[in-house]
């Protein structure tokens, strides 16, 4: 049974907090879709949202919109925001592990190695998130 959702608003620390309370309704919503899956796939989101309210300009300022969908095979997020444009590459799954003295850089190593396909683009001034993990 496939479910779209979507969320608006300012990239701050709320924001992740409304995130971790749609993924926890997803779950009520679809048993289908595996707690470790779900637990999987909350992690890579919220690594790639965290940056989006750590690093985006100007910080508090920065407008952003979620959408999640439920597909039969997959769980796929779509993460618009109109922040300054992320400097890294665009397809990033295989992203090595920074030093373990490493103060950061985890996350997208984190979020890649549990998802699927995790890929970025700017386009119109709006950097796009497209993160997906396949059901198991």
């Amino acid at each position: 049974m496939a479910g779209d959702y979507t969320l608006t608003g300012l990239a701050v620390p709320e924001g992740l907090d409304a995130l971790h309370d749609l993924l926890e309704r997803i779950g009520a919503e679809h048993p289908q879709v595996s707690p470790a899956d779900l637990m999987l796939f909350e992690t890579a989101v919220i690594e790639i949202a965290g940056n989006v309210v750590e690093h985006g300009r100007p910080p508090g300022k920065v407008n952003w919109t979620f959408t999640l969908t439920v597909h039969d095979d997959r769980l796929e997020a779509r993460l618009s925001d109109d922040g300054v444009p992320f400097d890294g590459g665009h397809d990033l799954p295989g992203a090595e592990m920074p030093d373990a003295l490493a103060e950061g850089g985890r996350g997208f190593a984190l979020a890649g190695a549990v998802l699927d396909k995790l890929h970025y683009h700017r386009s119109e001034d709006t950097n796009h998130w497209q993160l997906v993990r396949n059901l198991t």
